[in-house]
């Protein structure tokens, strides 16, 4: 379950039936729409107060954050500091129960704790053996992820400032998703009557998409069920929400009827069931103050979804971009939780860090150093930006004073900036400026291999693949060639293609942005054809010649 993308094959026959809920539902059934009662007893930490998430103290608590597969990579925990470093207040942890993947120990779920705490960050532990129960045969029960946080309770118990346990994931797939409500209210009321006093997570059915909206009306009785009334509900947001009208309406739903909701997964890059709005999803949740947590850090199958290459904070990807230093993003909305000191009394900024310099310049990438900040508490990492005119874009974080810069374009003229911050969220002034031209992308350093994989009347699929034969990766490359039939490019995946007449540009998607040295990237498309369908006969590589072949 590394996941590739999150939406359920059968979304796309689904969507007429979620938008004709939407229309006949409108808001809550009633037995919904009536205000979620106050809690009758706090939890020690994190709870529930008059729909919202706050934490020990009151204090309202939004996160913004990603989600880390860790159970599938044990070995790249390590990621919680980059993760931090970008920015965010929360992480979600991939857990397994035995079920499913081989169960993460106790002190293995100790030590992701305590990391959690290290670096700053809320933790959000969930099982993922639950994923899609009653369509996948695979999956695991509720009621057995509840036995495995009991048999983990000497670990969890005194965490509650710092843990919300998401029961399970995505426990029900899309048959017979009305069967989700009563073992979802089981499993709540056996972690508490086992003594489980911290705030409570659950995902929706639908593989988490909630589209025949069976968490939405029946969320007044679940959260009913919950004695303490710490409890928060999770809607995954992927393809089934590809509308403005869809997020709007679900989310308002909940906050309307002071039900506590975060959007707990979601993605934005297309695929083949849809194009998840990001955009409205980010924006909704900035408006609401409720939280979000995208999919995912790095290390799924298809890398589409990954925030970064390879768990490196120097790879982030488009999508990885949008998520932290985007409109709405994780760098402009987040707020460490008070419980780290967020709160603290440090009005004191730290100062502005020396002039950065440039080194190992190539076509797509510059590494930056500067002399380090001081603070009178301690500088918490750094923020590297590009400045344009009066404009400034974060194109890089770091906990240290060096940093590389990727997905730059060759022959093009940069200018970075840095600024220092502490952990109390105080920002330095900007440093200064440093000029930087990429240099041009090494003639003979790639080949292109074109073929048509079908044709038919009028229409034909072709596919490219991209060969890197030099000896550094190519990242944020552009590719170029002409059609000398009056062919056409309708829709392509692995690349987004512009065209003027014949000639056709071609600019990578997230999960193809970087071509390794000695590998290569493929993208395929449809076209349009007349009678005639000659392949291009030459190709540029951010405007390098290429061998065709």
């Amino acid at each position: 379950m590394r996941r590739t993308r999150k939406s359920p094959l059968s979304a796309l026959l689904a969507r007429l039936a979620a938008l004709v809920a939407l229309v006949v539902l409108g808001a809550l059934c009633p037995g919904a729409a009536q205000a979620a009662e106050e809690p009758g007893t706090q939890a020690a930490g994190l709870h529930i107060s008059n729909g919202r998430l706050v934490e020990g103290n009151g204090n309202d608590f939004v996160m913004r954050g990603v989600n880390h597969a860790h159970t599938w990579y044990p070995n790249e925990l390590g990621s919680l500091a980059d993760i931090k470093a970008q920015g965010a207040n929360t992480v979600r942890v991939v857990l397994a129960d035995g079920h499913r993947w081989t169960a993460n120990t106790a002190s293995d779920v100790a030590d992701v704790i305590a990391q959690c705490k290290a670096n700053r960050l809320i933790c959000v532990l969930e099982v993922h053996d639950t994923t899609g129960y009653g369509e996948d045969s695979a999956a695991g029960t509720l009621d057995q992820a509840a036995d495995y946080w009991i048999g983990l309770k000497d670990v969890l118990a005194g965490q509650e400032n710092y843990i919300v346990i998401n029961i399970g994931n995505e426990p029900w797939g899309n048959t017979d998703p009305a069967g989700w409500t009563a073992p979802t209210i089981a499993a709540i009321q056996k972690l508490r009557n086992a003594g489980f006093e911290h705030t409570i997570m659950v995902d929706a059915p639908n593989w988490g998409q909630d589209w025949q909206q069976v968490m939405r009306t029946n969320a007044q009785s679940v959260y009913a069920a919950d004695t303490t009334g710490n409890l928060i509900f999770s809607i995954h947001m992927y393809s089934v929400f590809d509308t403005a009208a869809e997020i709007t309406d679900y989310l308002n739903a909940f906050v309307s009827s002071k039900l506590p909701i975060l959007i707990g997964e979601f993605g934005g890059p297309a695929d083949q069931w849809g194009d998840p709005d990001e955009d409205t999803m980010m924006a909704t949740a900035e408006q609401l103050d409720i939280g979000y947590l995208a999919w995912s850090w790095s290390g799924n199958t298809d890398p589409i979804l990954d925030l970064v290459l390879n768990f490196d904070p120097a790879q982030m990807t488009s999508w990885g971009q949008r998520i932290f230093n985007g409109a709405n993003g994780i760098a402009q909305t987040a707020k460490e939780a008070t419980v780290f000191g967020g709160g603290s009394s440090d009005t004191q900024a730290p100062t502005a860090p020396g002039a950065p310099t440039a080194s190992a310049v190539t076509a797509t990438s510059a590494n930056l150093s500067w002399t380090a900040s001081s603070d009178n508490v301690g500088v918490a990492g750094y923020d590297v930006v590009r400045v344009s005119g009066g404009t400034e874009t974060k194109v890089a974080a770091s906990t240290a004073n060096s940093v590389t810069v990727t997905g730059l374009t060759a022959n093009t003229a940069y200018s970075f900036a840095v600024y220092a911050r502490d952990a109390a969220g105080n920002r330095s002034a900007r440093s200064a400026a440093v000029s930087v031209t990429t240099a041009d992308t090494p003639a003979g350093s790639c080949s292109v291999g074109y073929r048509v994989v079908g044709e038919w009347q009028g229409g034909f699929q072709g596919e490219i693949a991209i060969r890197n034969t030099g000896t550094s990766a190519v990242s944020g490359w552009k590719l170029a060639f002409t059609f000398a039939n009056g062919q056409t490019v309708s829709n392509m995946w692995g690349g987004t293609a512009t065209q003027s007449g014949g000639s056709v540009t071609v600019t990578p998607a997230s999960y193809t942005q970087t071509i390794p040295a000695g590998g290569s990237v493929t993208v395929g498309f449809i076209g349009s054809k007349g009678a005639t369908n000659a392949a291009p006969t030459a190709f540029t590589l951010n405007g390098a010649a290429c061998v065709n072949g």
